[in-house]
């Protein structure tokens, strides 16, 4: 255990803009992936099914995630669980073993009208900084983590028609300086 905080990632929205207006973002490819329960839900022989779930994803973000002074925790707070370390990790250029939040609550409605992965999430993080990205956060979200979480904690919504850009870099860098050792 390092004493640098960890950066819990959302895959949609952050890492693939799914919402851009424009097919292709400037240094993004498109790549298909057919993650079991996505292709479970289509059509058998159909062609969506054939030709996968369309992403867009940026391969230098990676080594930009890396760089961060962060302990990387690859959902992650995401859906996409440890099939993001599968089908993710290794477009943009992450490691294939980075550790999963394990979610049982899929997508399930919360009686505050939190994100269904906000309270998992400062479970998961046990007290520990932590600087979380994604494009479903909201306010309540912001103030549940306040009330909850004994450590710091920066929730970065992202607009998933934008996904990480520099302003969002710049900020989760900024942020991990200052929470870091010696602050």
């Amino acid at each position: 255990m390092t004493d640098r905080p960890l950066l819990l990632l959302d895959v949609d929205g952050p890492l693939n803009p799914f919402r851009a207006r424009l097919l292709r973002h400037r240094g993004y490819v498109t790549c298909r992936v057919h993650p079991a329960k996505w292709s479970a839900k289509q059509k058998p022989g159909s062609r969506r099914r054939r030709r996968g779930l369309r992403l867009r994803l940026h391969p230098g973000h990676g080594a930009r995630l890396l760089a961060l002074p962060y302990d990387l925790a690859w959902a992650w707070a995401t859906a996409w669980m440890h099939g993001a370390n599968k089908m993710i990790g290794p477009v943009i250029g992450l490691p294939a073993d980075l550790p999963v939040i394990e979610f049982t609550n899929l997508f399930a409605e919360d009686p505050d009208g939190l994100n269904w992965k906000t309270r998992r999430v400062v479970e998961w993080a046990a007290g520990r900084p932590f600087a979380w990205v994604d494009d479903m956060i909201t306010d309540l979200d912001v103030r549940h983590v306040a009330e909850h979480h004994a450590g710091q904690a920066l929730l970065l919504r992202i607009d998933p028609r934008k996904g990480l850009r520099e302003r969002e870099f710049t900020e989760l860098e900024r942020w991990a300086r200052d929470v870091g050792p010696g602050s």
